[in-house]
């Protein structure tokens, strides 16, 4: 199952279920609580596509890939290093992102980004996946030399519009070994797979 967030022309944003290449309109709350089919449908052509995900946070974890700590010539980490990503970073499929004018290099990062569905703290390890709705596609954004410059990553990944998000959510999906890409005007830039995760 894929679920996506939506506008048809201007009107309320709205989730609905991708089926056949048709949306079909769930209303305005997330499909995670509790899916209220409306009957309206539309296809993917006639809507425009927002980020399927509207959190009060975004925790990520960097230098999280063994082939990127490769590339980048860094020691695994032994813990995972946790950032956060404000909301005001967060923008759909297909948006444009805003080149700050501090920075003169943004590199992109193809990233897997897991959707909470359910409000969670301490959960445990075998408890985690119950509190999972999904995984989509994550853009992370991010001023490379300000991230340098400045030892830590709050500047340099958070500036608006650096968490590309979507198109969809994907339900139900194994996500041990999916392939991560990412492509900027048309040529891959990168390649990996989720089975490089350290965490």
């Amino acid at each position: 199952m894929h679920f996506v967030r939506y506008q048809v022309a201007r009107d309320q944003a709205v989730w609905g279920e991708v089926r056949d290449n048709r949306v079909h309109c769930l209303g305005p709350a997330p499909p995670w609580e509790g899916r209220q089919p409306t009957g309206d449908e539309s296809h993917l052509d006639h809507v425009t596509l927002l980020a399927p995900a509207c959190p009060t946070k975004i925790v990520a974890i960097g230098l999280n890939y063994r082939d990127h700590a490769a590339e980048m010539g860094a020691d695994l980490p032994s813990e995972p290093l946790l950032f956060l990503k404000p909301p005001s970073a967060i923008v759909g499929p297909e948006a444009e992102i805003l080149l700050p004018q501090a920075s003169a290099r943004i590199d992109y990062e193809g990233e897997l980004a897991i959707v909470i569905g359910r409000r969670a703290s301490r959960v445990s390890p075998e408890d985690a996946r119950r509190h999972i709705f999904g995984y989509t596609c994550l853009n992370d954004v991010t001023a490379r030399d300000l991230q340098a410059k400045d030892g830590q990553w709050s500047r340099a990944k958070g500036f608006d519009t650096f968490a590309c998000v979507g198109p969809a959510i994907a339900a139900a999906v194994d996500p041990s070994d999916l392939a991560i890409e990412t492509w900027l005007n048309g040529t891959r830039v990168q390649a990996s797979r989720t089975s490089q995760l350290i965490f």
